[in-house]
């Protein structure tokens, strides 16, 4: 059983993900299970020219990054479960348990995290009642989010980046899947505010 499942690879999944890792040491935070399924094959990133994202250099292959992320967050918050090469397909239950169904296995989690692109094809069986017209995307695209409130869906379940209702930039996905993090460290931290910062004076 996960306390929480991200379920996605890319730019707002992973940033979640190193968010959530990053609070390790925090005593609420040390008996929880994170996992993310890094499902990052149809990422729009694969083929991006990163030229105006803060704090990364300009011309950054977006595939280089979906790389880096992954070593990032094996080497820097090694206690992550990382799932690579799974689809999610199903996701059945409510909080706070909920079943997490790929094309290869079965999960448990008490908490889901959906960080995948927009993307018309989105299929995920349990989640279809959410699905909606994107609201900042051009009509002719067909992008579509899932309805949402500050990025809950419902109890137990977040979504992030451009399936949130964002627009698709770099700069904002990675800032709505720290914003969940910190939702989701707050929530368990008895909904007392929370942030984490890391300091050479530590």
């Amino acid at each position: 059983m996960f306390d929480v499942l991200i379920i996605g690879g890319g730019v707002s999944g992973m940033s979640c993900a190193l968010v959530l890792g990053s609070a390790k040491n925090k005593p609420f935070v040390t008996d929880k299970t994170i996992g993310v399924i890094a499902h990052q094959k149809n990422s729009n990133l694969q083929e991006a020219v990163l030229n105006n994202v803060y704090g990364i250099s300009p011309g950054k292959l977006g595939a280089d990054l979906l790389v880096e992320s992954i070593q990032h967050l094996s080497e820097t918050y090694p206690h992550i479960t990382q799932i690579s090469s799974e689809k999610v397909l199903k996701i059945e239950g409510q909080s706070p348990e909920f079943t997490i169904t790929t094309n290869k296995n079965s999960y448990k989690s008490k908490m889901v995290v959906v960080g995948i692109g927009a993307a018309n094809t989105f299929a995920i069986e349990g989640l279809m009642d959410f699905v909606m017209p994107h609201q900042k995307a051009p009509a002719e695209k067909q992008r579509i989010q899932l309805q949402n409130n500050d990025h809950k869906v419902a109890d137990g379940i977040y979504v992030t980046g451009t399936l949130a209702g964002l627009r698709s930039q770099v700069a904002i996905a990675v800032g709505s899947g720290a914003s969940v993090g910190l939702d989701i460290l707050t929530l368990w931290n008895g909904g007392l505010s929370v942030q984490v910062h890391d300091s050479i004076k530590k």
